[in-house]
């Protein structure tokens, strides 16, 4: 156990004895517990397995290469229409996932597997930029050298997180808010105040 995680579920306000139940349940697969992007993160050998998560209407456990997963019971979740890798099991109560331990469990020694194997997943790399995106990089040529620089991941999340609004203005803000980020090389989820110890993620 990590003494953050210990924190993370004692305060969270959502959905907190169903994430103490999925917490037991993946613990017991021998991965290392983190906090990474203020959720529990689980590891195997350094790399990001699965997460724990809670939105408003259910709990989650993200499958990062979810979509290697065989999935024999056809129960994992898309995210997104743009996700190319993460698939969910998806909860609403502790019950529902104590009938469901095995299959998790199966399913988290079937993601610790795909590691060991050292599998990657084949993500597309072609994609539009929105439009406010593309704008802003013949507009301004700083800006153009510093996004063209940010390897194809930083890219993509960069572009998902803009066009995630419907609102023109707002995606406009977005990039704006991130424009000194990006001319500093960093990606959306990078650390910006050099305080992390897990650089160059924020932790």
């Amino acid at each position: 156990m990590n003494s953050l995680a210990d924190d993370f579920f004692e305060n969270t306000q959502k959905w907190q004895s169903e994430l103490k139940v999925l917490r037991k349940i993946v613990l017991q697969t021998g991965l290392n517990e983190e906090i990474k992007w203020k959720q529990p993160c689980y590891t195997f050998q350094g790399t990001n397995v699965v997460i724990i998560g809670a939105f408003k209407d259910s709990c989650v456990v993200s499958f990062l290469k979810g979509v290697l997963l065989e999935d024999s019971e056809k129960v994992l979740v898309k995210p997104g229409e743009e996700s190319q890798s993460i698939r969910f099991l998806r909860f609403t109560n502790s019950k529902q996932i104590l009938e469901k331990s095995a299959l998790i469990t199966s399913y988290l020694f079937e993601a610790i597997e795909i590691e060991k194997a050292g599998l990657k997943v084949q993500l597309k790399k072609e994609f539009d930029f929105v439009e406010e995106l593309t704008n802003k990089i013949n507009e301004d040529s700083n800006f153009k050298i510093a996004f063209e620089s940010l390897t194809p991941g930083r890219q993509r999340a960069y572009n998902l997180f803009f066009a995630g609004s419907k609102n023109a203005v707002t995606r406009q803000r977005r990039i704006e808010k991130y424009y000194n980020q990006i001319l500093n090389g960093k990606g959306i989820l990078d650390c910006t105040c050099g305080l992390s110890k897990k650089m160059p993620a924020c932790d």
